[in-house]
């Protein structure tokens, strides 16, 4: 399959600036595999669609103000890095400028408070950084870095925590696994009341996650690996659940990839500390989710290619087209939608 079959027009005034002020109010797309009928509702509504013994798995990592703007020590040229995988004091960065990154290249920030040093070059922008600092690296990192909002956000954040989850807890993504944006405490609590159970396991977003295709033939495309963990007890419910037949819902295709990850590779849910660059396009066959809720991605995307693999590739861009008709507000900050 080509990149180009998944590209579609999309009005620039449907790319979402800003979150809206209830997250759940946003609007819902619902997607029935079996028939492809389409219906049209509010993410309040999610709640008439889960049933009770359904499992919604959500992705509760925390996105760190990745985004660091400092200056090269030796020729004071300025350098912008984007924090993305961390073992220990060392750390994985897209850099900005990154021809003018060396190996033993110094980076520092305000005035020496931080600073990072080139200890290897990687492909494509990517560079291997020690940082060195006095005290707790994040809340140097709280003080002096940047929330990373994606390039096509042109709108400043009043708001931080507007691009966190509500149950965002375990620190490291550079990114908001932003389907879960639109679920409010009350919603939570709707659904365990309801009998849904709710699971967290956690995947640090990266580039795997949000960097462009730059190939035509779809497999000649390689993601980039994130960090992804699960404990056992969430293993362990997990089993269960498919044991007795129950639904798997994925909140975002984060979660999704994890959880597919985990399945395809144990052909069970298990303990896991690792990483996954497993790409899902159309041919995959699903073996751990059973719904997937999610937002409206970019064209040409491997988000958008993954959506079309759970349904097909004819009802993600009849679904899509429905929305851009519907003037549905797009990515991070936009609609959501539900695929049964």
């Amino acid at each position: 399959m080509k990149t180009s079959e998944f590209d579609f027009e999309l009005p620039q005034e449907l790319i979402a600036q800003t979150p809206l002020a209830k997250r759940s109010a946003s609007r819902l797309l619902v997607l029935h595999r079996s028939t492809g009928a389409i219906e049209h509702r509010h993410f309040y509504d999610i709640v008439d669609y889960l049933k009770p013994g359904d499992v919604l798995v959500r992705n509760n990592t925390r996105v760190i103000p990745a985004r660091l703007f400092g200056t090269k020590e030796e020729t004071g040229a300025h350098v912008e890095l984007l924090l993305l995988r961390q073992e220990g004091d060392e750390w994985e960065c897209l850099v900005g400028n990154a021809k003018v990154v060396k190996l033993g290249t110094v980076i520092s920030f305000n005035e020496g408070e931080l600073k990072a040093e080139c200890i290897g070059i990687g492909e494509k922008g990517l560079r291997q950084f020690r940082m060195i600092y006095d005290g707790i690296f994040y809340e140097i990192l709280e003080k002096l870095g940047n929330v990373p909002l994606p390039p096509y956000i042109k709108e400043k954040l009043n708001d931080p925590e507007r691009y966190q989850t509500v149950y965002a807890k375990v620190k490291g993504s550079a990114a908001a696994p932003t389907a879960g944006l639109h679920f409010t405490p009350e919603l939570f609590d709707q659904l365990k009341a309801k009998g849904v159970e709710v699971e967290d396991i956690t995947l640090h977003v990266g580039l795997g996650t949000f960097r462009p295709m730059d190939t035509e033939d779809i497999a000649d495309h390689h993601m980039h690996s994130e960090f992804f963990m699960m404990d056992q007890a969430t293993a362990d419910r997990l089993n269960q659940a498919k044991a007795e037949g129950r639904r798997i819902i994925a909140v975002g295709t984060t979660s999704c990839r994890t959880l597919e990850a985990i399945m395809s590779k144990y052909g069970e849910f298990r303990e896991c500390h690792e990483d996954t660059d497993i790409f899902i396009f159309p041919g995959y066959s699903f073996q751990a989710i059973d719904g997937l809720i999610t937002n409206f991605h970019l064209p040409k995307s491997t988000l958008v290619m993954l959506v079309s693999a759970f349904a097909t590739k004819d009802q993600i861009m009849t679904a899509y087209q429905a929305a851009i008709d519907e003037k549905y507000r797009f990515f991070s900050f936009g609609d959501s939608m539900f695929i049964e």
